[in-house]
């Protein structure tokens, strides 16, 4: 019996499909990869055995039965818009798009939150929201084309996240179809236990999450807009650093590097001569030079974009030969929301610190330029491919403190196969994400897709080197697979299993952010060893602590140099170990809703019940698979215990609070805490 036939007995009443036309349009995401292929007219390669549409969670579940029965690979489907090769299907494949689960469940305007089904599509949520006064705060440059779903499984950033943190920081709840069909609601609770952390970013590979409770914020009543033009990358980061610290939260904060803004100036010129007036749009977009070139279409313009990027190496050095003064320096553009006051008062601050960084004020209109076009960017890598090139991105992200060594070494890796520029965003108070934007070019699709494989291989060879991590908000799909567990170590195999726990017929979207077996044979890196006294990283606001060092002894120690863990001692004894306090859902701490721009633990150690060490490293807001810290935090010893941890300390400036009342510790029902029984038995156990 063909697959269309078997669909189609065991689930009568869910749409399907196994047209040709729909099996290439459902084929591939956006991985950019791909267009190599597309370019040489290969557009039939990985065509799944039969997509469906189902209506709602119980239709989902009958087909995740239908598949584990079956032994089918089962891919999930939002909108197609990933660009990390998250959707690479076969003959057997059966394809599950989400977009008939659109509906909005509930709006709760006293919390407020909105319950959402996961096919919504970004920009129609969003504007629904709108016109109900409200906003999720969430903008990927993808909106257009993206949905709540994706956003979730990826650990998805908005070009807001400077103010209403990633994905992971709106979510109150999740409805997931799970193991063999069955339909479970994971709670977020700020003191755990909490499995939605390991649900987001889990890209498909531990369930299908079908529907999320989500917080909403008031639709800002005002904006405020600046841009600064200053002498170099390094000196425009600092800034950015000393804002975030100082409790500044702009909404939007994009460092451009020397180039780029250079080109954009360029462009700016060109439109002001064309409209015969001033022109307010100088501002950088990602990729201009690359789009600029190509922008000339298929000819002369082609061909000699097609030339400088086959000689990326001297096209890099003469940019860097330029450097930031004859280019005049990185731009720098904020955007403050809230009221009318807060947000003139907050950019005022900014201001002062730009320019005691040394900046030159521009103005508001290329930031007021910027919003105008915030989400022009996701269609503009059409022409390079056309123009017979290939273009890509890349975000990584690390502490301030290893944030110079990243750069460098990213750049300087992807630069010897590559044309290569980079803005920065998505900050933090302990570190900010960098995301490069570059360029090839070869004689053939077959050369392109070799160059093309070499610069990802050394670019993520030297984040994981340089102490970053290899995703921010993009995930991880295949394009980062293979060296996710060089990141991860001991963490690739607690994800295995995992994997064997929430999905045991291992049907879940299998070669997707891990191989599907586990490579015991990789080397491993030991973690380091616990520090025998606090070490504070000044710049990152990171403490290192030892599991067994007590909060009194790590506060002490932090005083000194007028810092703080801000934690509330009447909650938690200063006699607790940071291993206790842990266990225990840190009590005290600073509440997560208030401020979801920052965050607990940036990284930290553990030894597993089975005495196996688990390392993950200090970096901003990672997207590298499922957040393993929810593994310990409020989960009462059941995995394991922490041996040395990255606590954020806090300077004397906090930023203004976003009230909510959401619940923040929502009981523990039966079948969630079954659940997290059989996720800590499966942890505990790696080895």
């Amino acid at each position: 019996m063909s697959l269309d036939a078997a669909i189609a007995r065991a689930l009568p009443g869910i749409p399907r499909s196994s047209s040709p036309v729909d099996q290439i349009a459902y084929a591939r995401d956006l991985w950019p990869r791909h267009h190599l292929a597309v370019t040489e007219g290969r557009i039939a390669e990985h065509r799944p055995g039969s997509i469906v549409w189902p209506a709602s969670t119980e239709e989902v579940a009958q087909v995740v039965r239908f598949c584990a029965d079956e032994g089918l690979p089962l891919v999930p489907f939002g909108a197609g818009s990933g660009v990390c090769g998250g959707v690479l299907p076969d003959e057997r494949t059966v394809v599950l798009d989400l977009k008939r689960l659109s509906r909005r469940r509930a709006l709760d305007r006293q919390d407020p939150s909105v319950e959402i089904e996961a096919g919504a599509l970004g920009i129609r949520f969003e504007e629904e929201l709108n016109a109900e006064g409200f906003t999720l705060g969430h903008f990927p440059s993808s909106i257009l084309c993206s949905t709540v779903g994706g956003w979730v499984a990826a650990r998805s950033a908005g070009q807001c996240s400077g103010l209403y943190g990633k994905i992971e920081d709106m979510v109150a709840s999740l409805e997931c179809v799970v193991g063999r069909g069955e339909v479970v609601r994971f709670e977020r609770r700020v003191r755990g236990p909490d499995l939605t952390p390991l649900l987001i970013g889990s890209e498909g590979v531990l369930g299908v999450v079908t529907a999320a409770r989500l917080r909403l914020h008031p639709a800002p009543p005002a904006r405020a807009f600046a841009a600064f033009s200053f002498p170099s990358l390094e000196a425009g980061w600092d800034a950015m650093r000393e804002m975030f610290q100082a409790g500044l939260r702009p909404a939007v904060s994009r460092l451009y590097d020397p180039f780029d803004s250079f080109m954009a100036r360029l462009g700016a010129v060109r439109r002001q001569r064309a409209h015969g007036g001033p022109d307010a749009g100088a501002e950088p977009t990602e990729g201009a030079a690359a789009r600029a070139h190509a922008a000339r279409g298929p000819g002369a313009g082609a061909a000699v974009l097609r030339g400088l990027l086959r000689a990326p190496g001297l096209l890099n050095q003469v940019v860097d030969a330029l450097g930031a003064r004859v280019l005049r320096g990185a731009t720098l553009i904020l955007i403050f929301e809230g009221t009318a006051r807060a947000s003139a008062e907050d950019l005022a601050r900014a201001a002062a610190i730009a320019g005691r960084a040394g900046a030159r004020p521009l103005g508001e209109e290329p930031a007021r330029h910027w919003l105008a076009h915030r989400y022009s960017v996701s269609y503009r890598q059409a022409p390079v491919f056309m123009a017979g090139a290939f273009s890509d991105t890349m975000e990584v992200a690390a502490p301030w403190s290893r944030l110079g060594a990243l750069y460098r070494a990213v750049r300087g890796a992807l630069g010897r196969h590559v044309f290569v520029m980079a803005h920065l965003s998505h900050a933090y108070p302990d570190g900010c994400s960098i995301y490069f934007t570059f360029a090839g070019s070869a004689p053939s699709v077959a050369a392109a897709e070799a160059k093309y494989d070499a610069a990802w291989r050394a670019a993520l060879d030297a984040a994981i080197d340089a102490g970053g991590t290899l995703s921010h908000h993009h995930g991880v799909g295949r394009s980062k697979a293979p060296r996710l567990g060089a990141e991860l170590g001991l963490g690739a195999d607690v994800v295995h299993a995992l994997r064997a726990v929430f999905d045991p017929a291992g049907v879940m979207n299998p070669g997707n952010l891990l191989p599907r077996e586990a490579s015991p044979a990789a080397p491993r890196r030991p973690p380091p060893a616990p520090p025998a006294a606090p070490v504070i990283d000044r710049d990152a606001l990171l403490v290192h602590a030892a599991g067994a060092a007590r909060l009194g002894e790590v506060e002490r120690a932090l005083e000194q140099r007028g810092l703080t863990l801000a934690i509330d001692f009447g909650s938690a004894s200063p006699e607790l170990t940071i291993d206790a306090w842990i266990a225990a859902g840190a009590p005290g701490a600073p509440d997560p809703w208030s401020d979801p721009v920052d965050h607990l633990v940036a990284g930290f150690t553990a030894r597993l019940a089975s005495g196996a060490e688990l390392e993950v490293r200090p970096a901003p807001r990672r997207a590298v698979g499922p957040d393993l810290f929810a593994l310990f935090l409020g989960m009462q010893g059941r995995v394991g215990s922490v041996t040395s941890v990255h606590l954020r300390a806090h300077g004397a400036s906090r930023p203004r609070a976003l009230p909510t009342s959401i619940q923040r510790q929502p009981p523990l029902g039966d079948a969630e805490a079954a659940w997290l029984e059989a996720a800590a038995g499966a942890a505990r156990g790696v080895r």
